[in-house]
């Protein structure tokens, strides 16, 4: 996942008896303090009537806390649902990045004077994503006393708040699917950090912070900031188009050795043919989830 950096937050997260992203009874302070903060913002984006984003807001959380429940209740991590979470929310973001925001980028830079702006923001986004990722991903071999799947997880949620409200800020007339689309990931990004929590024997309700991220940073980007225009907005889309698909890219199921799910087969008997048994559901999932996008498209745009 995308890494922002953002030093007040890495702060709050020593992971040890008294971390205040873990404990405070059974609940995270942060977490529950990041619910409190998400309801204040969406009474006042009722009252602005920003609807659309706050549904997403929402959505997204809804997704996390259910994705992150499964994942705390389950006693051990199931491979298939794995595989399916994932390639279900991969196939979705690649089709809707596709479909709603590389066209958009594409056709405002041809209205700027050159289709090419949108692309160089598409290709921004993606180095930028798996740049920050790369770079990121340093931290899980670093003992630096912080929770870095919390901090990952949130980071990435904030950032993607960030885009959403921009891009909703610029263009209100999108419909909610690019945003649904775009969040759709949150239930199995939930249950997969979930695990890794509960595998390290860490409470998993500091996920309420990456939960309610889209939320805390959408809604004021949503209520704040002016639409942007003419060269920027086409650089501005194809920014997010590339942030995202680096995402859906990174969720797409990876069955290979050394991956995440070869470290949960790992635990069952015959696990080599699971695996290759999963690579199959892989590119099954991948496909019903791009399949899905395009069917409500078609149904909502007849």
């Amino acid at each position: 996942m995308d890494l922002l950096a953002t030093v007040g937050l890495i702060e709050l997260m020593a992971i040890n008896d008294t971390s205040i992203f873990n404990n405070l009874g059974r609940y995270s302070p942060v977490g529950l303090a990041s619910v409190l903060a998400l309801l204040v913002l969406s009474g006042v984006a009722v009252t602005q009537g920003t609807m659309k984003v706050l549904v997403i807001s929402w959505v997204a959380f809804v997704a996390m806390g259910v994705g992150t429940w499964l994942g705390a209740r389950a006693t051990q991590t199931n491979p298939h649902r794995l595989v399916w979470g994932y390639g279900l929310a991969s196939g979705a973001m690649v089709t809707s990045a596709a479909m709603f925001l590389v066209p958009q980028a594409m056709g405002l830079g041809a209205a700027a004077g050159s289709a090419r702006l949108g692309g160089i923001g598409i290709a921004a986004g993606v180095v930028t994503g798996y740049g920050t990722h790369t770079i990121g991903h340093r931290l899980t071999h670093v003992d630096t006393g912080f929770d870095t799947t919390t901090v990952a997880i949130a980071a990435h949620s904030l950032s993607a708040g960030l885009i959403i409200g921009l891009v909703y800020a610029s263009m209100p007339g999108l419909g909610p699917l690019l945003g649904l689309a775009i969040v759709s990931h949150k239930g199995p990004a939930g249950y997969a950090a979930a695990r890794r929590l509960i595998r390290d024997e860490n409470g998993a309700s500091a996920l309420l912070l990456p939960s309610a991220g889209v939320g805390l940073t959408a809604i004021p980007m949503a209520l704040l900031t002016p639409p942007v225009s003419g060269a920027v907005r086409p650089i501005v889309f194809g920014f997010a188009a590339g942030i995202f698909l680096h995402v859906a890219l990174d969720f797409l199921p990876n069955c290979e050795a050394g991956s995440e799910i070869d470290a949960v087969c790992s635990l069952h008997e015959h696990s080599h043919d699971l695996l290759d048994e999963l690579r199959t559901h892989a590119v099954g999932s991948t496909v019903l989830g791009a399949a899905a996008v395009v069917a409500v498209w078609f149904v909502v745009s007849a």
